[in-house]
């Protein structure tokens, strides 16, 4: 229990430091110390739990009070804020769950025992790992991109103190989650880190960042309503608050009402249509922002309710309403990805589909597909991390984050444009991670006959090979070569980068481990039977030389002397070659520069065009829900 209490009280303890702290050397210092033991914490908790797992009760006498003084202390905030913002329903929002939960705290709770507080399993063990890690380098990244950050925007005011205190605070409450058995517990840490999306996505103070962080809050704040209420139920109805004792019930009727409630505040905090609006707003906010909201932490908790709850989805009408849901965001997010030109907002929209995925493959129920589900939050968070801080670093480096110029980069930083295409082969090539999970997903989908989404599936996923394909076909044209920059990476943007990449190629090699040690055992426990493996070890060793191949092949281009001609042949263009491979001779022998560029298929795949029918659509999806619970319930 100390070492547990410890992984929960030391990011909040560092928080609370770096925002005392306002030396600026002492400070960056501070962070990069606080984040290096963050992530040994991580290592040294599930080395000492994950063999055995562990579940303990509340060893910390009033903390249920605390957490309620804690409550009323933030919904203040937050129902003053949006008075003073004219944002009503931020304060109508607040006030009815914060309301509801002191009620139920003071007036119906009484008799009800939580004996099991804290669980700690090996699908806890993966979450914490994601979170402790990758969420340690993003902190350390954001030490080097910060000064940069305030270098080129010197009209922001300056306010890292509070920025990297809120990254750590950020931290806390993400453990806090995945360790909570205690739904009172979760839905705590749930709200913090509502508030702390909202803090760093309006760093910056601008009418649109505030404007955006707004928006975020409203619609988190409306998930929120969604979770107190399901607990509520749950309390007075099944005198429980065990979320380890709720997923062992029958799937009834009745039960399905919180599912269905919980599931909505997954959905919300996962942005998934027609609640997606947030994450995309939340671009505005500096790169660790992005990086940390959409691979580690803040989305990720939506994915992992949806996971938890599995065992009450699947073919129930809750279970095909997420996974429809989460099917159509798949789908339409990953066509809208293919008109965006801004590199963080490709970044966004497949973040958007990636997490749709993992709802469906979550919310269909099975243990094919729920293996599926964990491995993409593994490969999602490494491969998307690393490239939300390579785009943020490129963007210092080249001048803007345009996929259009990004034929810049090998001329400007040859390492920072190499671990940016690693990034980019770990979400879309074969055998890299998420190309073996999209296989399985579509094995397991196939299995549980489910026509529709494995329809959706396929064309989701071609778009996804679109856009990817032409982000990576600008960094190895090498049009611009001659374009250089004296800008360098420092090593607190470096450093996170090396690894990540390091992390994303790793992940690939050792899923088989990952499945064996940790995915097997969990979906025995939770399916209280042996657990089908979906790849055969055949599949599994094809992979893994598919992936040796990928890496060893590029080797035999390095020259292997001073005079190697090899790499020197004259680039083929549209006209004849003047010799430096930027310009050829083009009608009446005129000097013209060469130019590649995309096509974005606005007129089809515009974000303006798909946004408002697949918000009407994910909603009647919803409403459907809503019609079938009231009919069960009949």
């Amino acid at each position: 229990m100390v070492a547990i209490n410890v992984l929960l009280l030391f990011p909040l303890a560092a928080a609370l430091a770096i925002f005392l702290v306002k030396n600026d050397a002492a400070r960056s210092m501070l962070v990069r110390i606080g984040a290096v033991i963050t992530a040994l914490l991580t290592l040294v908790v599930v080395g000492i739990f994950f063999k055995d797992g562990v579940r303990l009760s509340s060893s910390i006498e009033g903390i249920d009070f605390i957490i309620v003084a804690v409550e009323v202390i933030i919904a203040a905030y937050i129902i003053t804020l949006g008075i003073r913002s004219k944002k009503y329903v931020i304060s109508i929002f607040s006030f009815l769950q914060t309301a509801a939960m002191l009620v139920f705290e003071f007036g119906f709770k009484e008799g009800i025992t939580v004996e099991t507080a804290i669980v700690f399993d090996k699908l806890t063990a993966i979450m914490i790992l994601v979170i402790g890690l990758v969420g340690s380098l993003i902190c350390i990244y954001a030490v080097g991109y910060m000064k940069d950050y305030h270098n080129h925007h010197k009209e922001y005011k300056e306010r890292k103190s509070f920025f990297f205190s809120i990254l750590f605070l950020f931290l806390s409450a993400m453990f806090g989650i995945v360790l909570s058995n205690n739904l009172m517990w979760m839905y705590f840490c749930w709200e913090i880190t509502t508030l702390c999306s909202f803090l760093l996505i309006g760093y910056t103070q601008t009418e649109e960042a505030k404007n955006n962080a707004l928006k975020a809050l409203v619609i988190n704040l409306g998930g929120g309503v969604a979770f107190a209420a399901a607990i509520i139920f749950i309390g007075m109805n099944y005198h429980t608050l065990e979320l380890s004792v709720l997923i062992q019930m029958k799937p009834d009727a009745v039960l399905m009402i919180p599912v269905f409630l919980l599931s909505i505040a997954a959905l919300t905090k996962s942005a998934q249509l027609p609640f997606s609006s947030w994450l995309l707003g939340a671009m505005v906010a500096p790169t660790p922002t992005s990086a940390l909201l959409h691979s580690a932490t803040m989305v990720k908790a939506g994915v992992y309710m949806i996971i938890r709850l599995a065992p009450l989805l699947g073919p129930t009408s809750v279970g095909r309403i997420v996974t429809l849901g989460g099917g159509v965001t798949f789908l339409v997010c990953s066509l809208m990805a293919i008109s965006q030109s801004d590199a963080k907002k490709i970044l966004a929209y497949s973040t958007l589909a990636n997490l749709g995925l993992i709802v469906i493959c979550a919310s269909a129920g099975t243990q094919e597909s729920l293996w599926a589900a964990i491995l993409l939050i593994i490969f999602h968070a490494v491969s998307k991390s690393l490239l939300f801080i390579s785009v943020g670093s490129a963007e210092h480096q080249i001048g803007n984050r345009n996929v259009e110029n990004m034929d810049l980069l090998m001329g400007v930083s040859r390492k920072l444009a190499f671990y940016m295409m690693i990034g980019i082969a770990g979400m879309f090539l074969a055998p890299f991670g998420m190309l073996v999970s999209k296989w399985v997903a579509m094995k397991a989908l196939i299995d549980s006959k489910n026509v529709i989404i494995v329809i959706i599936l396929a064309y989701g996923s071609a778009a996804t090979l679109f856009y990817w394909a032409k982000w990576m076909g600008k960094l190895v044209s090498k049009v611009n070569m001659g374009h250089k920059n004296h800008h360098e990476l420092s090593l607190d943007e470096e450093l996170p980068i090396t690894i990540l990449a390091f992390l994303v190629v790793i992940s690939c090699f050792t899923f088989p481990l990952v499945s064996r040690f940790a995915l097997e055992p969990y979906l025995t426990e939770v399916y209280k039977q042996t657990a089908l493996i979906p790849i055969e070890t055949s599949d599994i060793k094809l992979m893994l030389c598919m992936l040796s191949m990928l890496i060893l092949l590029p080797i035999s281009f390095i020259p292997v002397y001073k005079n190697d001609k090899r790499r020197k042949v004259p680039i083929y263009m549209a006209g004849e070659n003047t010799g430096d491979n930027q310009t050829f001779y083009g009608a009446m022998g005129v000097k013209q520069k060469v130019e590649m560029r995309n096509w974005y298929m606005e007129e089809f795949f515009g974000a303006d065009k798909l946004t408002f029918l697949s918000n009407v659509l994910c909603t009647a999806i919803l409403v459907m829900g809503i019609i079938l619970l009231i009919g069960g319930l009949a």
